[in-house]
């Protein structure tokens, strides 16, 4: 019951966030366009994220995407507590498209039908190796690889993005990933 709780305060607090955030930053949210989700699914490793309750003191942390039999795509997040050592912990969700499937815009959800924005903000669109996502709050920001490691001139080339899209990366954090 304390987990149903603090999820459902998490994402309350995530839209009330993403209302804020669409009306009173600068930011710029346009999602990739020819955006194919065949090639998005499988794992990916998240490289660097904001801080943000709901994956606090979580290293080596994947998202897994897998399309399910109802066309909605199912969403495992998953990382270790405190160490790459530590306890393993998912948290499973589903997500649908939040406009045309061709734009890299999604609508995911982790409890009942609390959704929250996942804009696919850059993406190596030829192999689908790395990709940048954002919300519609500046609160939110990923830089995910299709391995645990991304080559330090991807990473720097969106550092530079984001920040030419107005985010503030100060509190930016590398994720630890376990290393094969």
């Amino acid at each position: 019951m304390k987990k149903v709780t603090l999820i459902i305060i998490a994402c309350i607090a995530m839209n009330a966030c993403a209302q804020k955030g669409s009306k009173m930053d600068q930011h710029d949210y346009t999602p990739i366009q020819g955006f194919q989700l065949e090639q998005y699914l499988g794992t990916w490793y998240e490289i660097a994220r904001f801080p943000h309750s709901f994956e606090k003191n979580l290293v080596g942390v994947t998202a897994n995407y897998s399309m399910k039999k109802n066309g909605k795509v199912k969403v495992v997040n998953a990382g270790y507590k405190n160490s790459l050592d530590g306890k393993y912990k998912t948290a499973t969700g589903k997500a649908k498209f939040g406009s045309e499937p061709a734009t890299g815009y999604l609508k995911v959800s982790f409890f009942l039908f609390f959704y929250g924005d996942y804009f696919i903000l850059d993406l190596d669109k030829k192999e689908y190796k790395w990709a940048m996502v954002g919300s519609s709050s500046p609160n939110y920001f990923w830089i995910l690889s299709r391995t645990p490691v991304m080559e330090d001139s991807i990473y720097n080339k969106l550092i530079t993005e984001a920040r030419e899209r107005g985010y503030d990366l100060s509190n930016l954090q590398k994720v630890p990933q376990k290393i094969q």
